[in-house]
């Protein structure tokens, strides 16, 4: 096979980022740090990193193209155009729930999945850069998340319980990063939000994920946050298998300085917890049931490769993509986080504009959307817990 060529495999930096990011610059460089590490990761998805090398004759250091030349017709990946800069669902999906938030201009709940973002993946056709077409959402989106509009349209299910029944996997934590920004400087919040949208999607350990990945994102916007800050808030909140999973990598990550040295340990270390098994392509029978002990794989390692690099974005997402298996969620997980910590400065440019224009997409619109809307909600909160303070204070009021 021939190798192609990748583009930009030493971007250029964008300018030093900013010692402590404004909000509108975490937003924007967590929602453009995420599209773009979705667009590097997803033309080497579901392949091991040995695999990765074969195929392109070392580690990715850039956007590559197709993994098959005749990626139109070769399976599995056919029609879809991974590669070159194209984003995938998790950033489609990402971009649809901050519009959902821009709609509402408040909280979330699961109800609001139901009324905003089921029409809006059903009825508004919108570019798909994978099918290089005008398509709705719904054809495009895996059927972990075609469940959503299953449940919710054609079976009327209660929204908070929707997610129950449905594969247990990265589908509601890889674009609940929005949740965690929404809701900026409060993991918990954005935890128990995150799992309040997700009931519409996902359950067990899918679900948890989900809520942990939004606190992480969330606890990234705190000034004077690190890496090994966000994990403990991490773990201060993950439950059963996922913060097992999440303490395993990590602690192994903090054996490494580079990637390299630690994509097998890595793999060793959150496979106990992993139902999916050693083939990608070919899920073990238990893959992705219910389970208290299991954890999925995308969030813990993200966080493990985020370690290695010490937050630094181009590191960080380098090491998801070379990672293999599903490393474009991964990538969008570890590049939102790095994004959130540091700015949008951090990202690349020569990859951010590579990518937009790939993808025909506006990767900072939404980011200022969801900055506005983020004001207006604590703004709201603001509100809200003076009117809670005045209430408290008369029912405890000596008379």
């Amino acid at each position: 096979m021939t190798t192609l060529t990748p583009v930009d495999p030493t971007p250029t930096p964008g300018p030093t980022p900013p010692s402590t990011p404004t909000l509108d610059d975490r937003i924007a460089g967590a929602l453009v740090g995420a599209a773009v590490g979705d667009a590097l990761g997803g033309p080497v998805e579901g392949w091991t990193p040995e695999q990765i090398v074969e195929r392109h004759g070392g580690r990715v250091r850039g956007i590559v193209g197709p993994w098959h030349e005749d990626w139109r017709t070769a399976r599995p990946i056919a029609p879809y155009h991974k590669g070159d800069g194209h984003v995938t669902d998790d950033t489609l999906m990402t971009h649809a729930l901050v519009r959902v938030y821009e709609a509402v201009r408040d909280h979330l709940d699961a109800y609001a999945i139901a009324e905003h973002l089921v029409p809006d993946l059903m009825t508004t056709p919108r570019w798909i850069p994978e099918l290089e077409a005008d398509a709705l959402p719904l054809q495009r989106i895996f059927l972990a998340e075609k469940w959503i509009v299953t449940r919710l349209h054609y079976a009327h299910a209660d929204p908070r319980e929707a997610g129950n029944g449905n594969i247990v996997n990265c589908g509601a934590a890889m674009y609940v990063a929005p949740v965690g920004l929404v809701n900026a400087g409060n993991p918990a919040g954005a935890y128990a939000e995150a799992l309040d949208v997700t009931g519409t999607h996902q359950s067990s350990y899918g679900r948890e994920a989900a809520g942990v990945f939004a606190a992480a994102v969330a606890a990234a916007c705190l000034p004077g946050a690190t890496v090994r800050s966000v994990v403990d808030t991490a773990l201060s909140l993950a439950k059963d298998g996922t913060r097992a999973a999440i303490e395993a990598v990590c602690e192994t990550a903090a054996r490494h300085r580079d990637f390299e040295s630690a994509l097998a340990p890595i793999r060793a270390a959150v496979a106990p917890y992993d139902s999916v098994g050693p083939d990608y392509r070919t899920p073990s029978l238990g893959a992705r049931r219910p389970s208290r002990l299991h954890s999925i794989e995308e969030l813990p390692v993200a966080l493990g490769m985020l370690l290695i690099a010490d937050g630094r974005y181009e590191a960080s997402v380098l090491g998801a993509v070379n990672y293999g298996r599903d490393c474009d969620s991964i990538a969008t997980m570890a590049g939102a986080i790095a994004g959130a910590l540091s700015g949008e400065a951090a990202v690349p440019a020569a990859w951010a504009e590579r990518v937009a224009e790939a993808s025909r997409l506006d990767l900072r619109a939404p980011a200022a959307a969801l900055a506005a809307v983020t004001r207006e909600v604590f703004a709201r909160d603001g509100s809200r817990r003076r009117s809670h303070e005045a209430a408290f204070a008369a029912l405890t009021a000596s008379r």
